[in-house]
């Protein structure tokens, strides 16, 4: 990274990057945001430790659902607005635009960038939902999307078109939006790589000021509780397949030893950097998790392959159904799931788009984007075809423990999906082994962006900085486990979702100021004015 992004080139502002920050016991962190931020966690700690977690739960519960009713359709129509969006974008003359300017080449080759895009975003949903979501839809276990009849050829197709649908273009195109506005102002306008960069059109030099440190602070605060609460949950899946495995009791011995073990290797990637630690851990994420899919699609060769053009038929065709929130007779079901999907991608926004925004320069804004949203999606079709395939067919045939009993557990699906297959023990074996490795590219991939921006939007924070961070997720994790499980977890769940409001506004403000800025850009603009 040049000079040009330690000074802005912007000619009416003369701000530097880092010139609030303060430098101390090794860190140097934006003053207020950091400050800020770490106080409201500490707060929020203690809270949880005061307030029984059984209230805190069903406090948090009711705020995240009164939100979800009484702004489902803002929700939905905004997931819409994104990817119609970015879908314009492509197809736009500003596709050509390259991120960085003309000459700038990409760090990362193509393979590699796609790797930590979707270990970044996906990778650990996918382990945790891939069996459990088509399952839970197919069998009504919580409702049906769009009224259809449980246990019927129709509802196996339409478990399938919806799981795809809140796995496919419009969470993508949600992290598109935050990445490709943070990468513009970064790499074209030599802006700081943070989210208060992307107002700035808006907001000119007030966004170095009150306004800026409110985005700044909610990023933060979202981006913390999403992964803190991530890392529970893939905590307990790790646990249950352990247990499932090796008959070691998942307690919460085994769930802390978990987060333990995780965020000691996850601080050993962090120190190390983009390029030692996360990169060289989502190329071998990448690696496994493709072995893993290969193997259980050979063994379900005849499903899997069947199944293929049915899901991507069933999420074309029900696209437009099921992102329609007016006159739904199925409101259970799409305010129990899509509303509160979309408030969780947004909410995880910051997080994901910031990390893709770190390691897509020199790409093109059509290269970006068709990136971003279709391949995920195709791999995510094939992903949810083979583990939802195979675990509905054994359902439809009485096989095993989700043939007999459904879904009993959400954690444990696909380990019981794993059981009728041949090898299941090894298969198993692989998959605890992937949950982990996704955790702790989430856990080291959102520590670098914390850090960036509590660090003022400077991209290397100090190693101590960036040991306090990962250290804070795992702690948070643990503390929540140890004072309240599961309830405490999915307490800090709400939380995050809740965030996911807040931050709506902000993603619709941000295309409009991506927008602002493109037209900027000399060679495309109606206006010649360049920030430069």
């Amino acid at each position: 990274m040049g000079n040009h992004h330690d000074k802005y080139s912007i000619d009416n502002t003369d701000y530097t990057v880092g010139q609030d920050n303060v430098q101390k016991w090794g860190f140097d962190v934006h003053n207020p945001v950091f400050g800020v931020s770490a106080g409201l966690i500490l707060a929020f700690l203690v809270a949880v430790l005061l307030v029984d977690s059984e209230v805190a739960k069903s406090t948090l519960d009711g705020i995240k659902w009164d939100i979800i009713g009484t702004f489902d359709a803002l929700f939905m129509w905004s997931g819409n607005l994104f990817v119609v969006f970015c879908l314009a974008l492509v197809v736009s003359p500003y596709g050509k635009i390259r991120l960085g300017g003309e000459s700038a080449k990409p760090s990362y080759s193509r393979l590699s960038w796609l790797a930590m895009l979707f270990a970044a975003g996906m990778g650990i949903g996918l382990m945790f939902w891939g069996v459990a979501e088509p399952v839970a839809y197919y069998t009504g276990w919580y409702e049906t999307p769009l009224n259809v009849t449980a246990n019927t050829p129709e509802a196996a197709k339409m478990a399938m078109g919806a799981t795809m649908y809140h796995w496919g273009l419009h969470p993508w195109a949600i992290y598109a939006v935050v990445a490709l506005s943070l990468a513009f102002f970064a790499y074209n306008k030599g802006l700081p790589l943070s989210i208060r960069s992307i107002f700035y059109p808006i907001l000119g030099d007030r966004a170095w000021g009150w306004p800026g440190h409110i985005i700044d602070i909610l990023a933060v605060l979202a981006t913390l509780f999403g992964l803190a609460t991530s890392l529970g949950l893939g905590a307990q899946q790790a646990g249950a397949g352990i247990e499932h495995v090796f008959g070691i009791e998942a307690g919460l011995g085994l769930q802390i030893g978990v987060i333990v073990g995780v965020t000691a290797l996850a601080i050993i990637s962090v120190v190390r950097g983009i390029d030692g630690g996360v990169k060289v851990l989502s190329n071998t994420n990448m690696i496994i998790a493709f072995v893993l899919l290969v193997f259980v699609g050979a063994v379900g060769f005849a499903i899997a392959i069947g199944n293929i053009p049915t899901t991507l038929m069933a999420y074309i065709e029900n696209i437009i159904p099921l992102s329609n929130p007016h006159g739904r007779e199925d409101e259970a079901w799409f305010q129990g799931w899509t509303v509160f999907y979309w408030a969780w991608w947004i909410s995880w926004s910051p997080f994901v788009g910031m990390f893709i925004a770190r390691v897509s320069e020199g790409r093109t804004i059509r290269e970006f984007i068709t990136a971003v949203l279709f391949i995920p999606t195709l791999v995510t079709v094939i992903w949810m075809s083979i583990y939802g395939g195979i675990a509905i067919d054994q359902i439809k045939n009485g096989v095993g423990a989700l043939g007999t009993d459904g879904l009993t557990e959400v954690p444990l699906a696909m380990f019981q999906m794993f059981d009728n297959l041949p090898m299941s023990n090894v298969l198993s074996l692989i998959a605890i082994v992937l949950v982990l490795v996704f955790f702790i590219t989430s856990s080291d991939s959102g520590s670098l962006v914390i850090d960036s921006i509590t660090a003022g939007g400077k991209i290397d924070a100090p190693v101590p900085q960036r040991i306090f961070w990962a250290t804070t997720e795992g702690a948070i994790a643990a503390a929540l486990l140890w004072i309240g499980g599961t309830e405490a977890i999915e307490a800090l769940q709400a939380g995050a979702i809740s965030t996911g409001l807040p931050f709506t506004f902000v993603l619709l403000l941000m295309c409009v100021s991506l927008v602002l800025g493109l037209r900027t850009e000399p060679k495309y603009g109606s206006r010649r004015v360049s920030f430069k």
